[in-house]
């Protein structure tokens, strides 16, 4: 049984929803297809970042002996204050952007540490920058990913559902006032011929 009146007023009402729903799709197919060349540029750009802390990592460990010699605080020195970031919008979606870290302002008295020490502490910094980096671009990759989930969800519903359910109403809705007014038209045409035989019955008699 149908779930909607089959009348004039619902037949109006079903395609001013299907006009809604045929303007509305184009806007989430485009953003299911803007987010798709983002997340695939987003991914492309971590791989990139991965490769280059891959690179720095293998360089440090070169070295990494000398960092026994180390103040015992350097861990502290190369932990981040702060990770400053910003949003970019893409598709109505707010992404999170790198911008910069921000590490403990360190004095050491240059005469006591060893030589190696600035360049070390440069290195590190930039190893441990890259990490915040990588951390935030997977974060925007992760809210890429549910949005175009969410996205496509909606996309399946106004292609698979909502227009083919809404256009079938209508077809129903069509097809029943069609006949209404056939039969309307049949009852019409029988009461017309009775009113017409009975006329002529009186006449006669």
């Amino acid at each position: 049984m149908a779930k909607f009146k089959l009348n004039k007023e619902e037949l109006k009402k079903k395609r001013d929803a299907l006009r809604q729903y045929e303007r509305f799709l184009p806007t989430l197919q485009l953003k299911k297809q803007q987010l798709q060349m983002e997340i695939l540029h987003q991914i492309n750009l971590l791989k990139e970042k991965k490769h280059l802390y891959a690179k720095k990592r293998e360089v440090i460990l070169n070295w990494a002996g000398l960092l026994g010699e180390a103040p015992q605080d350097l861990k502290a020195w190369l932990t981040p204050e702060n990770v400053i970031t910003s949003t970019r919008n893409i598709a109505g979606v707010d992404l999170p952007v790198f911008t910069r870290v921000e590490f403990p302002f360190v004095e050491y008295d240059l005469f006591l540490m060893p030589l190696w020490l600035d360049s070390a502490l440069d290195m590190l910094k930039d190893l441990a920058t890259l990490r915040e980096e990588i951390s935030v671009l997977q974060r925007g990759i992760g809210i890429l990913k549910q949005e175009l989930r969410i996205t496509t969800q909606r996309v399946n519903l106004f292609e698979k559902v909502k227009i083919p359910e809404t256009k079938d109403a209508i077809r129903l809705i069509k097809i029943f006032i069609g006949d209404q007014m056939a039969n309307a038209v049949g009852l019409a045409k029988i009461a017309k011929n009775k009113i017409g035989q009975t006329v002529l019955e009186e006449v006669q008699v």
